[in-house]
């Protein structure tokens, strides 16, 4: 794909759109993966983004783009920080994409605060199983609240044909109709603290295929412009330290962005499955991530090998032990 460029010749143009909803449980999760499996299924470069604090969303969101997924947001990640993770996805790909928060307007800073502050055009994914033409007046009041680049709207758990014409026919002239799942879509099952991890779901690379043709032929978003920021290096007052990672189904609230920094920051990291029973390897440090140990609490305890690496005796002297971060 040609880069068109702005008058800063670093400047790139990549065709870009934020999935947001009216409320949280519209299903932007299953309309963004449907969308990113079907844009790289066509052979295009998709970069998926997960608006705010979220780690769950992000790994289903990789397998079904096929590509790391960071988490952007206007006060965790920071303006800048969200500016410079865009130009960089810009940059190598064809299509990026972003998932909002819960409502589009929920939270300071919220997902348009996000789509006003990167010229991002917002798609609304709007829940149509109990609604008719009041389906109009909530894309309506949605494109209206603020004055935000409105792309259009994707309906979510339709009826079948008639339904997607009539909620269609409801909407104005001005607010296109981007297309819909219908309500026999498989969608992500949920739990607490969120969806059920993408290496709990069965099936996945099939469900997501069935996804992208449930969502039907799109045409690439408009295209934004994302001037240049480069991420500030870091210092490298990690090099030479050794962090064991704990990484499986029972740990594995990690953020990208975190481990990136560091390894930016010289530190080398080492993973291991405390669920398959793999002992911390020697280390300076020990992360053990949030997740869902309490799911697995029976297999953890009686694994003797990671339980015996945990007692300090098993380590250097002088090593760190820092609590369990999430």
């Amino acid at each position: 794909m040609t880069r068109q460029m702005d008058t800063d010749p670093a400047s790139v143009y990549c065709p870009a759109l934020l999935i947001a909803g009216c409320a949280s449980g519209q299903g932007k999760t299953t309309v963004t993966a449907a969308l990113a499996r079907r844009h790289a299924r066509a052979g295009r470069r998709v970069r998926v983004f997960k608006s705010g604090p979220d780690f769950i969303d992000p790994m289903l969101l990789e397998a079904a783009s096929g590509a790391p997924v960071y988490n952007l947001d206007c006060w965790m990640v920071g303006i800048e920080g969200s500016r410079a993770l865009l130009y960089a996805a810009a940059r190598e790909a064809d299509l990026i994409l972003v998932e909002g928060a819960m409502g589009l307007y929920d939270g300071e800073p919220s997902s348009a605060d996000l789509a006003a502050t990167f010229g991002l055009p917002v798609a609304a994914v709007i829940d149509a199983s109990a609604m008719a033409q009041t389906f109009g007046a909530v894309a309506k009041g949605l494109k209206e609240y603020r004055a935000l680049s409105f792309a259009g709207v994707i309906a979510s758990r339709v009826a079948g044909l008639g339904h997607a014409q009539m909620i269609a026919a409801s909407l104005p002239p001005d607010i296109p109709f981007l297309g819909a799942l219908p309500e026999t879509a498989q969608s992500f099952r949920e739990r607490h603290l969120g969806l059920v991890q993408a290496s709990e779901v069965e099936a996945l690379p099939a469900m997501l295929d069935a996804l992208a043709d449930l969502i039907g032929a799109q045409s690439l978003p408009p295209a934004v412009s994302f001037a240049p920021r480069e991420a500030p290096l870091l210092s490298r007052l990690l090099a030479g330290r050794r962090i064991a990672v704990a990484r499986d189904a029972a740990f594995s609230f990690l953020y990208r962005a975190n481990l990136d920094c560091l390894a930016a920051m010289g530190a080398e990291l080492n993973f291991f499955s405390p669920l398959a029973d793999e002992p911390v390897p020697r280390a300076d440090s020990l992360y053990l991530p949030g997740g869902y140990p309490e799911l697995h609490a029976a297999r953890l305890a009686s694994n003797p090998r990671w339980l015996d690496s945990l007692k300090p005796s098993s380590q250097p002297v002088g090593r760190c032990w820092p609590s369990a971060a999430v």
